[in-house]
């Protein structure tokens, strides 16, 4: 028999190594299966024996029992489950299409607006809101979520008797804060370069609406002092709150109104005099304007060319512009003519009616008895009109009057009572020295301006 031929070089030390390292896999391998039956064969919470083997294992055995121990606690990441999933309500959308894009039918639907106690609410859902949908392990409807607003959300959950419901409401932050604005082109310029909402800028208007005709009366460097709340939600601005305290100063005439709470809980504005801010006519009534045709007993008209008097006030404004009711009464005419276009007018007490003309749309009825500032239409030009525009009238005892002027022989505003006054001069304290230091503010600034000038 031949013998084997005698591996040399290289690829003797190669198969060498390699029976050599299995030589060490073979005796590794031995070690660990004994450690491990040792491991298994020592009951958990024994005493331990008085006196160990003498064989040098102690840090073997500490270390595979720690990787031992490390593998068997090593945890999966955990399956995260069904996740909410939202929809937004979309224009022309109705619950059936929402739940059906959502991956549920009809009696799904049935099933929450039935069942619970505020199904009813779903029904009143508006473009822009969201729905949020939760599946339980078998993918059928578990929970809903409708969110009204970023502070009210309706939860619908399905318990052992169908769906309940549940309302959770969120209450903002309220920070108050200080601003001042100068007129130099119009109140709304003003307002927005100083930060405030266009509806903070209306709200202020209706406040001083009884006292200051905001299309006329403002002039260039008249300034506004306002104290104010803002509302936040997760350290986010959500939206303004109320108007604390305002100052505005027309021609140098100072007019200030805080807001107060009385001893029966009525809430209103008030100026420094206990005197209230809402008088019985507004002097402008619509949000926001210009004039574009004066009082004028021999105004030639637009449309017939003859001279006729013109007994009110063309506000011009935009098509579609709310217009208010000028102070508290009962509709007595709405309609249609040729040359009125769609008319108001309203009774007020027993000497005063006031009149709308030219409106886009009507917004009450005949018989109907509206509050001041409650919209009675729209700005327009129905009828004999160049363009849009509101035509207002105002007449006492059967006669036009001048309504930019006519309030000065109006009944004086209501004021609290004498008993009253202490209470609310100690309410508007704080307030009144804050509109005073922003007026200081303000008054001091053109001075230090030039004083740095003339550095």
């Amino acid at each position: 028999m031949q013998a084997a031929k005698k591996q040399r070089g290289a690829t003797a030390i190669r198969n060498t190594r390699a029976r050599l390292s299995y030589q060490r896999l073979l005796v590794g391998a031995g070690v660990c299966v004994g450690l491990v039956l040792a491991f298994f064969t020592i009951p958990w919470g024994a005493e331990p024996p008085a006196k160990l083997p003498a064989a040098p294992i102690e840090a073997p055995v500490d270390i595979v029992v720690t990787d031992t121990l490390e593998a068997t606690l090593t945890v999966e990441p955990a399956d995260s489950g069904p996740q909410w999933q939202p929809q937004s309500v979309q224009s022309g959308d109705n619950l059936s299409l929402i739940f059906k894009r959502a991956g549920y039918g009809d009696r799904d639907l049935y099933k929450v607006v039935n069942q619970a106690a505020d199904g009813k609410q779903l029904a009143k859902i508006f473009p822009g809101q969201t729905i949020e949908f939760l599946a339980d392990t078998q993918g059928k409807l578990s929970s809903l979520r409708y969110i009204k607003s970023p502070l009210e959300s309706i939860i619908y959950e399905l318990g052992d008797n169908g769906f309940n419901s549940r309302v959770t409401v969120r209450t903002p932050q309220v920070r108050q804060t200080t601003t001042s604005a100068v007129i130099t082109s119009s109140l709304f310029l003003a307002g927005q370069e100083a930060g405030l909402s266009h509806n903070m800028i209306m709200e202020m208007a209706n406040i001083f609406g009884g006292v200051i005709d905001f299309v006329q009366d403002p002039r260039t460097g008249d300034t506004v002092h306002l104290i104010y709340e803002e509302l936040y939600l997760d350290g986010e601005h959500y939206k303004d709150g109320d108007i604390i305290a305002a100052s505005f100063i027309n021609r140098g005439e100072i007019f200030s109104a805080y807001q107060y709470q009385d001893s029966n809980g009525d809430t209103s504005y008030y100026n420094e005099d206990g005197v209230s801010m809402r008088k019985a006519f507004l002097l402008a009534p619509l949000d926001f304007t210009r004039i574009s045709s004066n009082f004028n007993m021999r105004r030639l008209h637009p449309i017939y060319k003859t001279t006729r008097p013109h007994r009110g006030t063309d506000y011009a404004a935009s098509r579609g512009t709310p217009v208010f009711a000028a102070g508290d009464g009962k509709v007595i005419k709405a309609g249609y003519t040729k040359a009125n276009g769609n008319y108001v007018f309203i009774q007020h007490g027993e000497d005063i009616v006031t009149r709308y003309l030219h409106l886009h749309k009507r917004k009450v009825k005949r018989g109907q008895r509206v509050a001041q500032s409650q919209v009675i239409g729209t700005v327009g030009s129905t009828g004999a009109a160049t363009g849009p525009h509101l035509h207002y009238e105002f007449l006492m005892n059967g006669v036009h009057r001048n309504p930019r002027t006519v309030h000065k022989k109006l009944p004086k505003a209501k004021a609290l009572e004498n008993g009253e006054l202490p209470r609310f001069q100690q309410a508007i304290a704080k307030n009144t020295q804050t509109l005073d230091s922003l007026r200081d503010k303000n008054q001091l600034a053109p001075d230090e301006t030039q004083e740095l000038a003339a550095n």
